[in-house]
């Protein structure tokens, strides 16, 4: 699964790639902590089990705030944002949402999947899987998989699997639901493939190459 080293990587390339003439040392900051503060729900599992990857990991830690942006500044008479913090806070504030949704939460629901809509529907959902065009079957795609049964069509098990109560997701924190023996193996991962190794480095050059090249215009 991908690490808080992956996820704050991906946050960064997100905010070079949308931060536009906004980008500075403090608003890419902004939004690469962001991307990690969803992962202290590690730590909450170990006290609350079965709320790691639940608790910050679901679409609402998203879309209120979200919600509450895009009222505040398009709808109200008075912003509150855009009279703190101008444009300039705005484009920080999306584009932190943005990159928590998809390089966290979205990034860790297709990598053994996260509780989507808790608490108020409590299943964790994994669109593990792939995408192909064959020559004999066409557009394939298994992220969300159904099943058919008596009462219709439904979303299988293997997309829709289990809830708070019976899931857990290891952590070199928390790597057992139960208390772990002593000689538990705990491990921290840090790129758990080649493919999430590479977008670290390239995340992480790309955000040091912005803020050197900020920095060399304003000498």
């Amino acid at each position: 699964m991908p690490s808080t080293v992956v996820h704050v990587a991906v946050a960064g390339l997100i905010g070079v790639a949308l931060l536009g003439d906004r980008f500075d040392a403090k608003a890419i900051l902004v939004v690469m902590v962001a991307a990690a503060v969803i992962d202290l729900d590690t730590l909450l599992g170990i006290y609350f089990p079965g709320t790691h990857r639940a608790a910050f990991h679901n679409i609402w830690i998203v879309l209120i705030p979200g919600a509450l942006l895009v009222w505040d500044v398009k709808l109200r008479d008075r912003s509150f944002v855009l009279e703190r913090w101008g444009k300039y806070g705005y484009r920080v504030g999306w584009v932190t949402l943005v990159a928590v949704l998809f390089g966290h939460i979205l990034l860790d629901a297709f990598y053994n999947g996260v509780n989507l809509f808790w608490p108020v529907y409590d299943r964790f959902f994994d669109l593990s899987g792939k995408m192909i065009i064959t020559d004999q079957r066409g557009f394939v795609q298994t992220f969300i998989e159904f099943e058919s049964g008596d009462d219709g069509t439904s979303v299988a098990d293997s997309t829709a699997r289990g809830t708070t109560e019976d899931t857990h997701y290891s952590t070199g924190f928390d790597p057992t639901r139960d208390d772990p023996p002593e000689d538990v193996e705990r491990i921290f991962p840090i790129a758990s493939s080649g493919e999430l190794f590479i977008i670290t480095v390239a995340g992480y050059l790309s955000v040091g190459y912005r803020l050197l090249e900020q920095w060399r215009t304003s000498e």
